[in-house]
């Protein structure tokens, strides 16, 4: 089109455009943009307009070109596609009639704050300076997909999706796949209806998504797999509705979840499978609701409450150094008993391991023995009636003062026994003076003889006290043989 074919609007625009200065169109600074679609002649200006200025506008010499409108009502579509643009865009406060096409384009600065469109098509966009949609709302997808921004990009206080929509919408809303901005994705208070893809995305500083609203019930709200960030996720006083998922992520700092609330009913809510990250934390969320998925995870510290964790966890193979907050580890263990694929020794050690770094030796041990019967009930009826016998007598070895609590129990029985019925002597010329503490002692200890046990020959119930203290006896010297054995193998 002729550049002489403008509007009065349009004339205000191409004149300012050459000074880098701005063509303000509201009629007052609070006005809502979505009220777009009832503006007049007097403040609409042609996409096709604008399209000629960025390509092939008019400059002055000293001076910095630049497009910079509020207020403005936008018709046609905004067609820069593999474009190169030498000015920085700023179109606040605009309401665009159909959805920009910046596919491929290259642009200094691009800036639409508090606009309002029905989409924004930008995939493998290329952003010399800082991407702006903060406060935009925008019901069409936002496809930036392979986008390349070298600042930051701001989204806080947008608005993504059709919240009238009754499910889902099949495409993400907030497309950010395989992108790379070197600085900070900033997008505190954000608000979306359906998913934010992130899979593949490279973030040069941190994700800010502190206070955002992300709503995409029995689907994926956020999904960024293998996510590269620089230094930390906030995601504190998240709201999700839908399942978070960030296997593979790499995070340099910390995984920041605290005071949020999860929820995917029936499904995963949280899924961090493979992420590697300095901290996690969960300090004061919502029980979340909704399987917890942190299979190969690694942390250097994870803060979880007992009290966050869902009815069903998948931990396998889960790697922290620190847990926290310090707390018992009677409180610690039910949580394992959530896992999905039941009995897992691995989670098991893990627990104890991070109980000795935080020298709780009292609590390792308890973990230690919950592994033990824990396992035993994957096991075969025989071998639980042995666990059940190791367990009751020395505590897998983790409780060695029960064996002599038993023994010394069945030498005192013994003893007063033998003491009110005296065993005949087999010999009485021979026997010695029989003394029932050593007597019962000798029939309790398998190794140990004090010539008292051959010497003399019980009757009746007697004899059978004696048999049941002899197989005792030796039950318990191999219980605590193994005991012990097994005790110095975990040192």
């Amino acid at each position: 089109m002729e550049i002489t074919e403008l509007t009065p609007a349009e004339r205000r625009v191409r004149q300012a455009f050459p000074l880098g200065e701005g063509v303000d169109f509201r009629e007052n600074a609070g006005e809502d943009a979505a009220t777009g679609a009832t503006w007049g002649p007097e403040r609409t200006v042609r996409a096709a307009v604008l399209r000629v200025l960025l390509l092939n506008g008019p400059s002055r010499d000293g001076e910095i070109a630049g497009l910079k409108l509020w207020g403005a009502r936008i018709t046609g579509e905004l067609n820069l596609k593999y474009g190169r643009v030498e000015h920085p865009v700023r179109l606040r406060s605009c309401y665009f009639e159909e959805t920009p096409d910046l596919y491929g384009a290259r642009l200094r600065i691009l800036a639409l704050n508090d606009s309002v469109l029905p989409g924004l098509t930008a995939g493998h966009l290329h952003v010399d300076g800082v991407l702006r949609l903060t406060c935009c709302r925008i019901k069409g997808p936002v496809r930036l997909a392979g986008a390349q921004i070298s600042g930051a990009v701001f989204a806080n206080g947008a608005h993504f999706g059709d919240p009238a929509a009754t499910e889902p919408p099949e495409e993400p809303v907030l497309q950010l796949n395989h992108a790379g901005i070197g600085t900070d994705l900033w997008a505190p208070g954000l608000v979306t209806h359906g998913r934010i893809r992130l899979n593949g995305a490279t973030v040069g500083g941190q994700i800010t998504l502190d206070d955002a609203r992300l709503n995409a019930p029995g689907g994926h709200a956020l999904e960024a797999e293998t996510l590269g960030v620089g230094t930390d996720v906030h995601a504190m006083r998240l709201r999700a509705h839908g399942r978070v998922d960030l296997r593979g992520a790499r995070i340099g700092g910390q995984l920041n979840f605290a005071y949020a609330a999860l929820a995917n009913p029936g499904g995963v809510a949280l899924r961090v499978s493979s992420c590697v990250a300095g901290e996690m934390w969960l300090r004061e969320a919502k029980p979340v609701v909704g399987t917890v998925n942190l299979r190969r995870a690694q942390f250097d510290v994870l803060y979880v409450p007992p009290e966050v964790w869902p009815d069903e966890v998948k931990l396998d193979r889960l790697t922290y150094g620190s847990l926290l907050p310090h707390l018992p580890a009677e409180e610690r263990l039910p949580v394992l008993e959530r896992e999905r694929a039941g009995y897992v020794s691995y989670s098991y050690e893990q627990l104890a391991d991070a109980y000795r770094t935080a020298g709780d030796e009292t609590a390792a041990r308890t973990v230690q023995l919950a592994k033990l019967r824990r396992h035993r009930r994957t096991l075969p009826w025989y071998a639980k009636v042995w666990g059940h016998l190791q367990d009751a007598t020395v505590g897998y070895g983790f409780r060695p003062m029960r064996a002599a609590g038993w023994l010394l129990a069945l030498l005192l029985i013994g003893a007063l026994a033998f003491t009110l019925h005296p065993p005949r002597p087999l010999k009485s010329d021979e026997a010695p003076d029989f003394n029932p503490f050593f007597y019962t002692l000798d029939l309790l200890m398998p190794i140990i003889g004090f010539g008292q046990e051959g010497a003399f020959a019980p009757q009746g119930w007697y004899q059978w006290l004696s048999y049941l203290l002899v197989v005792t006896g030796w039950t318990l010297a191999t219980t605590i043989a193994t005991g012990i054995t097994r005790s110095l193998a975990r040192q």
